[in-house]
């Protein structure tokens, strides 16, 4: 029988399912509202969906890196609370989602916010017959918590690619880095990718100053014109006080420009150019993803 809009509405109001589900349980049902109950509860979807309004602000951050270190992914699953996301079902799951971001070679990149994408609709990586979204769902069922890929990245390089993942899985970075894949990059990529992971002096916008945001640079550059003012100096005194302001927010903004975490006498770029002789090769720092769980 045909399915109709008005059964799709009524199935979402009585179970708080989502429209798409409704209308596939509709649809295996034959219009049997009952049965397509029955089909929501079993599939754990009504479950899962009515907990969608709860916070999931735990959860763990899983990197997968294949073994010859040029390609990586990252994944932050959320849950309800930090006693589920400790489970190891939960973990399974967490790694599972890494697993299939990890074999998605047409992906290159970070994705801020999974629901945004046309991942979770994608056929899961080892059971064609659920999608990404399926095992979410279903993990919000077994669990009993609100469960959700938040934001997710994977990173193919012809150099090699550093990961730091704390030892409580609530910050990970991954790091990128170009021109060479010998022990001199591995050992800076694994370098910076824990800097990063620190967020000292803070978590860098990007890796050189042209990466970062230019409306944040104005709006603080004004900030730091309003404070030179109130000193009454002279206005060519207040245009340098400003513009050194200025290169010491980039000396904490850039990645390049940072002190180095474990050695604050030597900034970054010194350190890429230090394991660039090393190495014998030019290296360079393409880019790098950090994930710090309950951030915004």
């Amino acid at each position: 029988m045909a399915i109709t809009a008005k059964d799709v509405a009524d199935l979402r109001a009585r179970t708080g399912a989502g429209m798409m589900d409704c209308k596939k349980a509709l649809e295996e049902a034959d219009g049997d509202i009952t049965r397509a109950i029955e089909i929501l509860r079993t599939k754990g979807i009504t479950k899962a969906e009515k907990r969608a309004g709860r916070s999931a602000s735990e959860g763990r951050i899983v990197v997968k890196l294949a073994d010859h270190g040029q390609t990586a992914s990252i994944v932050e699953v959320n849950s309800e609370t930090d006693f589920v996301a400790r489970n190891d079902e939960f973990g399974t799951v967490a790694h599972s989602l890494a697993e299939h971001v990890f074999a998605d070679s047409a992906l290159d990149s970070a994705v801020h916010n999974a629901a945004e994408s046309t991942l979770l609709g994608q056929a899961f990586h080892n059971d064609a017959s659920q999608t990404v979204g399926d095992v979410v769902k279903a993990a919000s069922a077994r669990t009993g918590e609100n469960v959700v890929l938040r934001r997710f990245a994977r990173f193919a390089t012809d150099g090699v690619i550093g990961h730091y993942v704390h030892f409580n899985g609530k910050v990970a970075a991954v790091v990128d880095v170009t021109g060479a894949n010998n022990d001199a990059a591995r050992e800076l990529a694994k370098s910076v990718a824990e800097h990063i992971a620190a967020g000292v002096p803070r978590v860098p916008y990007g890796v050189t100053r042209d990466d970062v945001p230019k409306a944040f640079v104005d709006k603080e550059r004004e900030i730091f014109a309003a404070q030179a003012k109130e000193s009454g100096k002279p206005d060519n005194i207040i245009a340098k006080m400003v513009e050194g302001q200025v290169n010491k927010l980039y000396a904490e903004a850039a990645l390049m420009e940072q002190e180095w975490v474990r050695d604050p006498n030597i900034r970054i770029r010194q350190l890429v150019e230090q394991k660039s002789k090393e190495g014998g090769a030019p290296l360079a720092i393409r880019r790098f993803v950090r994930y710090q769980m309950g951030e915004e």
